[in-house]
């Protein structure tokens, strides 16, 4: 049973979303200590927080950067503002995905279990060397020489997609596809916020700019 950390202030929001979840076999716990949600995550265990940007004492964008710093759960941001600049910063802070209020059950329970399908039934494909590095789909690490970085699930997710074309073009579409399994809730702008973090990453790492962008098409790894 997947246990979820509903971080929402909201009585009401918190209670259906749990009541959502609890029906579709998580076990869903929701949030007390609004200034204590780092340490309320640590002792719940969780494997998947539901998180309002709007809370008391601090924002949700804080506390996602605070769990961040120990664990890559997936993190889904719920808010009622949705415009480009709020999903931008969502993404930056190492949020997974984002849904506007008032919130559709049925989609939320879509994208959370497609997400939980990523991240943990996540299998290695084949081809995960490249320019001298290895690539850990499973555990979302990349090890260069002595060094191992961890990466996001979406820096993950994105990498092993351009793997899986090496040599070839990987669309915009299709990357949309393997992070949300659905572009119509994607804005255009999140998609290349990821892609640049990915590009960040590798090039900390030593592996130069090895993500070209080709206009119009997609991306592919130089590799």
């Amino acid at each position: 049973m997947i246990r979820s950390l509903i971080v929402e202030d909201d009585e009401i929001i918190a209670s259906e979303v749990a009541k959502s979840l609890n029906s579709w076999g998580f076990e869903a716990q929701i949030a007390k200590a609004f200034d204590r949600i780092d340490e309320e995550f640590a002792s719940s265990g969780a494997q998947l927080v539901i998180m309002d940007i709007s809370l008391p004492y601090y924002n949700g964008y804080y506390w996602c950067e605070r769990i961040r710093r120990s664990s890559k759960v997936p993190i889904v941001f719920l808010s009622s503002r949705a415009d480009t600049a709020d999903v931008v910063m969502a993404v930056n802070m190492g949020g997974d995905d984002y849904i506007a209020k008032p919130v559709v059950m049925e989609l939320l329970i879509a994208k959370v279990q497609a997400m939980l399908r990523r991240a943990y039934d996540y299998e290695t494909s084949a081809g995960t060397r490249f320019l001298g590095a290895e690539f850990d789909a499973a555990s979302s690490s990349l090890l260069v020489g002595e060094t191992r970085r961890e990466l996001t699930k979406n820096e993950s997710r994105i990498l092993a997609a351009l793997l899986e074309k090496r040599g070839a073009v990987a669309s915009r579409e299709e990357l949309m596809l393997k992070l949300w399994d659905s572009d119509e809730f994607v804005d255009d702008n999140t998609l290349t916020v990821n892609v640049n973090r990915l590009r960040k990453t590798l090039a900390e790492a030593g592996l130069g700019d090895c993500v070209k962008t080709h206009k119009g098409q997609g991306y592919s790894l130089d590799a």
